[in-house]
């Protein structure tokens, strides 16, 4: 367990580092989110790996709630959207995290950030409503690509799943990744506590 907990914080060391990044960039070009827009998060499509989502489980399972909430991760159907989201509109496309400081890297990243296209050049991913709420400042960045380029999304992603390979190699749907990783919080809690009382006997 305690090597979960120190791989935990390696990851929220990254993500320290990525909010300041990402935030940054998205401030100083005016490409952010929507305030209370949560469009993405209904998407079944978005995917995170097991390492991304440990520092969610073991915060869960610190507060005695790791159990419930594997047991709704199991009932849930098989496409949904992020289960931490709630929805604040009938449509879902407000509302709010309810997970935010333990949010996974692609949640950190998402909104205006870059990547290589097929020429290896660098490009610039901005979702659909930016795209449409603030179009000359995103007509504006395509312009200046080559003299300022945005944060890299994959590289950031790297950043974190290269700290443990096995946790970090494969990406599930996010709700996948979170019950995959609370199996393994809850195994290894389990397991130490075996041993504990296997030591005292």
């Amino acid at each position: 367990m305690q090597r979960l907990r120190e791989l935990s914080r390696r990851v929220e060391a990254v993500y320290g580092e990525m909010a300041d990044t990402f935030s940054g960039y998205q401030q100083a070009s005016g490409l952010s989110c929507r305030s209370g827009c949560g469009e993405c998060c209904t998407q079944p499509t978005i995917e995170a790996t097991v390492l991304e989502m440990l520092p969610l489980a073991l915060h869960l399972f610190d507060q005695g709630k790791a159990e419930q909430t594997l047991t709704q991760l199991e009932e849930l159907p098989e496409v949904s959207g992020c289960f931490f989201y709630h929805r604040l509109s009938f449509d879902g496309k407000q509302g709010q995290c309810s997970v935010y400081q333990q949010r996974p890297s692609i949640c950190r990243v998402f909104g205006a950030a870059g990547y290589r296209d097929k020429q290896g050049k660098a490009a610039l991913s901005v979702c659909k409503i930016i795209k449409s709420d603030k179009a000359e400042k995103y007509q504006q960045h395509l312009i200046m690509l080559g003299d300022n380029p945005p944060p890299m999304m994959m590289s950031a992603k790297e950043q974190v799943n290269e700290l443990d390979y096995s946790l970090g190699a494969k990406h599930y749907p996010i709700n996948e990744a979170m019950r995959l990783a609370l199996e393994k919080v809850l195994f290894k809690a389990y397991y130490s506590d075996f041993t504990d009382d296997q030591q005292i006997a």
